[in-house]
């Protein structure tokens, strides 16, 4: 019995030391991060605004982000746990879609990108790629009386390139693009 709490003692100090050891690089490697492991917070128009949580843009005149399977409730985060053969998922995308193209008549045929109609993992995702936010330019432009240039130089201003030019996409922040957007003169 001596024997067996002596080794338990042991393997509880080691798994102790491995822990902590996995902490110390998880908390440090988070520090190199651009925002030092903490959420970005924005206050505009008097409210605060969590960067990392998708918000819900419903006007025609911003650019919307991904469909969320919470209403953007950062309380309750998850997906819809339901996968590509799911009849019920597939007629919530295809509305999606329906939708997106009627807002977007400009686009015609255009491949509609995913992330404009399926919901991430979480529910909460705040960004889309620089083709989901290019797909929606032209209408951005006609309801603000905007050049697509203009619209499509914001675009290209607010893209986040892979961290260290290597991990991950490109990718649009679609509360600061609104932000921007309604900046413009």
């Amino acid at each position: 019995m001596k024997n067996h709490i002596v080794s338990a003692f042991r393997l509880t100090l080691v798994m102790l030391v491995v822990v902590s050891v996995y902490l110390g690089v998880v908390y440090g490697g988070s520090k190199v991060l651009p925002t030092q492991g903490n959420a970005e917070i924005i206050n505009y128009k008097g409210q605060k605004f969590y960067t990392n949580i998708g918000q819900e843009f419903k006007s025609e005149k911003y650019f919307h982000g991904r469909p969320s399977s919470v209403n953007y409730n950062a309380a309750g985060s998850g997906g819809s746990n339901k996968g590509p053969g799911n009849e019920e998922y597939l007629g919530t995308v295809q509305k999606r879609i329906d939708t997106l193209k009627l807002l977007n008549p400009e686009m015609g045929n255009t491949k509609v990108p995913v992330e404009l109609v399926t919901a991430s993992g979480s529910g909460l995702d705040p960004d889309i790629s620089e083709e989901g936010a290019l797909y929606q330019a032209k209408r951005i432009a006609k309801v603000r009386n905007l050049s697509v240039d203009q619209v499509n130089n914001l675009i290209k201003d607010q893209t986040q390139k892979p961290f260290l030019g290597l991990f991950g996409p490109s990718k649009v922040n679609v509360l600061k693009l609104n932000i921007a957007l309604d900046q413009l003169k």
